[in-house]
């Protein structure tokens, strides 16, 4: 999997007088069925999370409330998102090393799952990473 295929996607946003509505449609929206929902919160000011991949494992990340940045890494290039929106999230495929910082005060990051958790999914070792993406 290459960092190219990890991108914003935006979701549909209802807006009227009342306030403004965001859903999520599996296999609609993001390509794959949801397994599980989490979400971070309370992350203390120059926290950093993630700080692994997943081996199968498809996710779609929204800042519901506040402000984070996300670097993504395929062994070969890194880029950085900036996420603040609600209406908006970020797709991330398999085999992509993350870390989320830049927590904005208050911030709520949610992740949509493709599976149930699984310790056997993760890398979390760096270098452990790199050579399983040099070694496919």
């Amino acid at each position: 999997m290459t960092i190219h295929q990890c991108k914003i996607v935006e979701l549909p946003k209802i807006s009227s007088s009342q306030g403004n509505l965001t859903f999520i449609e599996a296999n609609n929206h993001i390509p794959f069925d949801i397994q599980r929902v989490y979400y971070l919160y309370d992350v203390p000011g120059g926290a950093v999370r993630g700080g692994h991949a997943h081996k199968k494992l498809h996710q779609l990340i929204v800042a519901m409330s506040g402000s984070f940045d996300i670097v993504l890494d395929d062994g070969a290039e890194k880029k950085r998102f900036h996420l603040n929106r609600s209406y908006n999230g970020l797709y991330i495929c398999p085999m992509i090393w993350r870390e989320l910082d830049n927590f904005s005060s208050g911030s709520v990051c949610m992740v949509l799952a493709s599976s149930f958790y699984e310790e056997g999914d993760y890398h979390r070792d760096y270098q452990a990473f790199l050579r399983a993406v040099s070694s496919s």
